[in-house]
C-alpha cells in the first residue's frame, strides 16, 4: 500500500526548477486530556462533576460529592458546606452509565429562606475555579430528575457568592415544575435557558428544591450556548488552535490512550465515548483526574471537520503503556498484554471506528449511530494510528502484526500510523525495533516521539541521515524543547526548518502537550496555557503558527545564503502550488545579528506587495500569565525577487508572497 501523504495531486501552477515534492501536511496538532484539556478546557461545559461519577479511585478524598456542596435546612442559601459523604440510594437506579446519583431529602422547609424569600434545599457547584459568566449571554442547564410521591418544584438559580455567611447575589434564576411520580425509578429531563443579568469570573450554580420530599438528580450540565460553530467547544481555544493552521489533529492520547500507568482496565475504548452525553462511559484519566467523555470521539471528529483537518486517531492495539505496575521509566518494566485468543476484539474495535467514520447509514450499524447523532455523511477518515509509544517487545509485534494484517486487509484505502516507541533516536533499543518492523511490514507511516533540551533541537539534525527511498515516511508526533522561553521557541524553528528541507522524509508534526489549565498542570511546557477566561498563547506557539501557516508542497534550499551561517541560523523556502503562494523562512538563534542574501527570481509572476512577520525579543523571555512580551509583528512591504534582509538576534522570520 502506497501513501499519498498530502503531496498534491493536482497543481495549479507547474513548480519551477530545483525544488523538492514535500508532503503538505508537516504541521498539525496533537490532542491529549492532560492538564485538564477536555472537562475544564476545551470542551464547554460548564459544571464539575455534574453526573457525580468522581471516585476515590482517580484522586484520594475524591467522591460523588467532590465539587458539589449543600444547603442545608436552618442556614440561607449564603451558607454552604461540602458534602462530606456520598448521598447515594441503591433504589434510585437509573438507565444512564452513570453508576451513581445524589438524592436530596428535603424536610422542615417552612424554618428557614434564601436571600430572595423563596424556600427550598439543594446544591451548589462552582465549577472549575468558579463559573465565569458573560451579562447577556444565554447558558442552557439540563438535569435528569427522579421524583418520588407528590410534585415539587425546583429553582435553577446562577449566583455570586458574597463570602461566608453573607448572601450570594442573584444574576438570573428559572422555575421549574416537577410533576408527581407515576412510578419507581422514573427519570425525566428538565431543562431551562439562564441569562445572567452581568459578568461575573466566580459563579456558582445552584439547584435548589422547594418542596417537602425526595428527589433524586443526576447528568446536570451548564453550557454556553455561544460554543466554536454550535458543536459544544469553548470558543477562544478552539479558535487559538484555528489559528494553528493546522492540517490534521491526532487523539486522544498519548497515554491516555492505553491506559496510562494503570493497566487494560482503564484503557480508553473509543465505543464508549459516543452517543448521548448520559450514555457515555465515563472513567478515570490516566493524568488523575476524571474524564467525562463529553469531549468523545464524534466530538473530535466534528472539530477536525470544522477545522478542515484530517483526523488521526489512535487506537490500543492489546498491549498497554509500559508504565503499568512499574513507574514511568517507560522501558522495561511490565506491558499488560492480551491474549491472542482475545485479539480480534480490539481488530474488532480497529475495523468497527473505520465503519463509523466512513460507513454508509443504510448498511452499516456504525454509521447508522453516526447519522443519528447528526452527521450523516461519512467523516473522510484516511489516517488510523495503532498504538502509542508502546515498549517494542515481542509480544507487541506479535500483537501489532496480527492487527495490523486484519485492517489493512478489510481497509487498503486506511493509511497506518505505527509507533516508534519512547525515545525516539537512533540507538534506542525500541526505535531500532520499530524501524525494523516497520520495514518488514512496509508500514507507511511511523510515529517518534522525543522531548529534549534547546541544544539538542538548536544542534541535531536527525532527518539529514534517513534513507531516501524508504518505504516508512515519519511521523514526529510528539516534541519539544523542555522550557517555554524565546530561545527553546526559536530551536524549535531551527528544527522544523530542518523538517521541511526533509519533507520528503518527514510527512507530519505536532508539539505536544497543547494544552494546560492554570493550577492544573501535569506537564511542562505546554503549547497553550489557559483560565476561564482566556488562552495564554506561549513563544512556541507563534513558532508553530508561523510554519503552519506557510505550508506547501515544494521546497527549494538554494534561494538563501546567510553570511557567517552557523547551525545556530536556518532557512527555507516552500512553495504552495494550490495557492499559489511563496513563503521565506529564516531564524536566527544567536547573540550577532546576520545578513542573509536572498534570490527568488525562478518565480515568476510575483504580485508587488508582500507580507513580512517577525517574532523576536531576548532569549530568556517568556510569555506566561502575567505578561506576553512576544508577540508576532506583521507588515506590509514590496516584494522584490532579489534582497538582503537583516537578521536580528534571537529572531524568526516570514516573507509571505502572492506568485
Amino acid at each position: 500500500m502506497t501513501a499519498t501523504l498530502g503531496l498534491s495531486a493536482q497543481k495549479t501552477m507547474s513548480p519551477p526548477a530545483g525544488g523538492k515534492a514535500i508532503s503538505d501536511e508537516l504541521i498539525g496538532i496533537f490532542f491529549e486530556d492532560i492538564s485538564s484539556s477536555a472537562d475544564g478546557g476545551l470542551y464547554a461545559e460548564l459544571l464539575q462533576n455534574g453526573s457525580f461519577e468522581f471516585s476515590p479511585v482517580e484522586r484520594d478524598g475524591w467522591g460523588p460529592g467532590t465539587a458539589w456542596r449543600v444547603v442545608r435546612p436552618g442556614h440561607s442559601l449564603g451558607y454552604v458546606q461540602p458534602i462530606s459523604t456520598p448521598v447515594v440510594d441503591p433504589g434510585f437506579t437509573s438507565p444512564f452509565k452513570s453508576t451513581t446519583q445524589m438524592r436530596l431529602h428535603v424536610e422542615r422547609v417552612k424554618e428557614f429562606y434564601d436571600y430572595t424569600g423563596w424556600k427550598g434545599f439543594g446544591l451548589q457547584n462552582d465549577g472549575f475555579d468558579g463559573i465565569s459568566l458573560k451579562g447577556g449571554a444565554q447558558y442552557d442547564f439540563s438535569m435528569r430528575l427522579s421524583n418520588v410521591g407528590k410534585g415539587k418544584q425546583v429553582r435553577v438559580a446562577l449566583v455570586e457568592p458574597q463570602g461566608w455567611g453573607k448572601d450570594p447575589k442573584l444574576l438570573c434564576d428559572a422555575l421549574l415544575d416537577i410533576p408527581a411520580a407515576t412510578g419507581q425509578g422514573e427519570w425525566r429531563e428538565y431543562k431551562a435557558t439562564l441569562v445572567p443579568e452581568s459578568d461575573c469570573k466566580k459563579a456558582a450554580l445552584q439547584v435548589l428544591v422547594l418542596d417537602e420530599g425526595d428527589v433524586c438528580i443526576d447528568d446536570v450540565s451548564l453550557m454556553p450556548q455561544d460554543t466554536y460553530k454550535g458543536h459544544g467547544l469553548r470558543k477562544d481555544l478552539a479558535q487559538a488552535l484555528a489559528d494553528l493552521h493546522p492540517k490534521f489533529m491526532r487523539f486522544p492520547g498519548g497515554c491516555v490512550v492505553h491506559g496510562g500507568g494503570d493497566g487494560f482496565w482503564n484503557t480508553y475504548r473509543w465505543k464508549n465515548t459516543i452517543g448521548p452525553r448520559h450514555l457515555r462511559q465515563q472513567m478515570k484519566n490516566t493524568w488523575g483526574y476524571h474524564q467525562s467523555m463529553g469531549l468523545g470521539y464524534y466530538e473530535y471528529f466534528q472539530f477536525c471537520e470544522d477545522l478542515g483537518m484530517q483526523p488521526l486517531p489512535i487506537l490500543p492495539c492489546g498491549v498497554s503503556c509500559q508504565g503499568t505496575n512499574g513507574g514511568w521509566g517507560m522501558r522495561d518494566q511490565a506491558q499488560e498484554v492480551a491474549p491472542m485468543d482475545q485479539m480480534d476484539e480490539w481488530v474488532q474495535d480497529a475495523l468497527d471506528l473505520i465503519e463509523w467514520a466512513n460507513g454508509d447509514p443504510a448498511t452499516s450499524k456504525w454509521a447508522r449511530m453516526r447519522a443519528d447523532a447528526g452527521h450523516p455523511k461519512p467523516f473522510g477518515l484516511k489516517y488510523l494510528g495503532l498504538g502509542n509509544e508502546e515498549r517494542i517487545s515481542p509480544e507487541f509485534i506479535e500483537r501489532f502484526k496480527y492487527i495490523y494484517k486484519r485492517v489493512t486487509e478489510a481497509h487498503p484505502e486506511i493509511v497506518i500510523v505505527g509507533t516508534a516507541g519512547p525515545g525516539s533516536h537512533p540507538g534506542n533499543r525500541d526505535f531500532e525495533t520499530g524501524w525494523k518492523l516497520a520495514d518488514e511490514l512496509g508500514l507507511p507511516i511511523l510515529d517518534e516521539h522525543y522531548y529534549e533540551p534547546r541544544d539538542y533541537f538548536l544542534s541535531s539534525r536527525q532527518y539529514d541521515n534517513y534513507p531516501r527511498d524508504r518505504k516508512t515516511k515519519v511521523y514526529l508526533g510528539e516534541y519539544a524543547a523542555k522550557d517555554k522561553k524565546l530561545i527553546d521557541a526559536l530551536a524549535e524553528g531551527l528544527y522544523l526548518l530542518h523538517v521541511e528541507r526533509n519533507g520528503d522524509v518527514v510527512a507530519m508534526t505536532s508539539y505536544a502537550p497543547l494544552f494546560a489549565r492554570r493550577n492544573a498542570t501535569n506537564w511542562n511546557p505546554d503549547l497553550i496555557y489557559f483560565d476561564n477566561e482566556r488562552p495564554y498563547l506561549t513563544c512556541s506557539y507563534y513558532v508553530q503558527q508561523m510554519f503552519g501557516q506557510s505550508s506547501g508542497n515544494y521546497y527549494y534550499g538554494d534561494c538563501v545564503t546567510i553570511d557567517d551561517a552557523t547551525n545556530l541560523q536556518g532557512q527555507s523556502v516552500v512553495l504552495n502550488t494550490k495557492t499559489r503562494q511563496l513563503f521565506v523562512k529564516l531564524c536566527n538563534a544567536s547573540a550577532d545579528g546576520k545578513k542573509a542574501r536572498i534570490d527568488l527570481s525562478r518565480f515568476k509572476g510575483m504580485k508587488k506587495v508582500a507580507v513580512k512577520t517577525v517574532i523576536s525579543g531576548q532569549p530568556d523571555d517568556e510569555n506566561n500569565y502575567e505578561s506576553q512580551p512576544v508577540t508576532p509583528r506583521k507588515e506590509t512591504v514590496k516584494a522584490q525577487k532579489k534582497f538582503t534582509l537583516d537578521l536580528a538576534p534571537y529572531s524568526m522570520v516570514m516573507i509571505e508572497l502572492s506568485l
